[in-house]
């Protein structure tokens, strides 16, 4: 059984588009080719994985679906870090972002690596969180910055993360966001608990994805009204600020979007934490920027 990954491609791409056709356009294969290499991975395997009308997952297939996207990610980390060993110098820089964990901090802490190596390039890429974890691992970002909601000391339930290496980059107070003129918008402090029947805003890739406040709550609440795909922040705050739906986003972030007043959680203990992520062997550049970050987080401890 040698699973070629270049077979397992295909058949993760039919299975996300649900179409053959679909799937040999976003590979640039012809819908012969594809249908070949799925015939190919299934002789391999012994077992039929796609069903051909409609398309769908075979039971075998659901469960080679639950496998393939990880394996192939991790082959995709193997082949970037092999190529930094072929590196002998770094004149550009790529930090991958999701939207809330790009602060003034981290803004600051690229000012001061620009400053001590001014021919170097830097790009700043606002992902969702998944696919900074993906960019990091592929080599497609020296750096990953993800933010999320925990209770205070423990991590984020990031996904896998292969042979890389997580650290704290930030750690501050969590917020609901209210327009202004809501009944709770002068509060002090709200207690989650008080809103699982509240109508929300699911914006699961810019703030605090709703499954996460359910888990943490352990509520079936925390229902959305309206659905907010995408990274932007300030779209996001129009949509809150003209009465939505709530979000969740922390502190000192909140208190800058327009029309709306960021109220702090006090129930349950929950911080809101950015993490680092960057592969074991960054590149120089990379572990500077790093430990600019984490000497923020930690006061002035930097990593080296």
């Amino acid at each position: 059984m040698r699973m070629d990954p270049h077979l397992l491609r295909t058949f993760v791409a039919v299975l996300d588009h649900r179409s053959f056709s679909r799937a040999a356009a976003a590979l640039g294969y012809t819908q012969s080719a594809v249908s070949q290499h799925i015939a190919a991975l299934e002789a391999d395997l012994g077992t039929r994985l796609v069903e051909r009308r409609p398309v769908a997952p075979t039971p075998a297939g659901e469960r080679l679906m639950e496998h393939a996207p990880a394996l192939l990610l991790r082959l995709d980390a193997a082949r970037a870090d092999l190529g930094r060993l072929r590196q002998s110098r770094t004149e550009r820089l790529a930090l991958a972002c999701s939207p809330a964990a790009l602060t003034p901090a981290v803004a600051q802490a690229l000012t001061e690596l620009r400053a001590a190596a001014p021919s170097l390039f830097l790009e700043v890429r606002v992902l969702g969180r998944e696919p900074v974890i993906e960019d990091v691992l592929t080599g497609r970002a020296g750096l990953g910055l993800v933010d999320g909601v925990a209770a205070p000391s423990d991590p984020l339930p990031l996904p896998d993360v292969g042979p890389a290496t997580v650290l704290v980059a930030a750690e501050q107070p969590l917020a609901v966001l209210f327009p202004h003129g809501h009944p709770l918008a002068g509060r002090r402090t709200v207690r989650l608990t008080d809103l699982t029947q509240a109508q929300w805003i699911d914006a699961a890739d810019t703030a605090v994805p709703l499954d996460r406040l359910r888990a943490l709550c352990r509520t079936d609440g925390f229902r959305p009204r309206v659905s907010h795909r995408g990274t932007d922040l300030y779209g996001l705050a129009a949509l809150a600020a003209a009465g939505l739906g709530l979000t969740a986003l922390p502190l000192s972030l909140a208190a800058t979007l327009p029309g709306l007043t960021a109220v702090p959680v006090e129930e349950p203990r929950l911080v809101h934490r950015t993490e680092l992520v960057h592969v074991t062997r960054p590149t120089a550049v990379a572990r500077q920027l790093a430990g600019l970050l984490v000497a923020e987080a930690t006061g002035g401890a930097r990593v080296t």
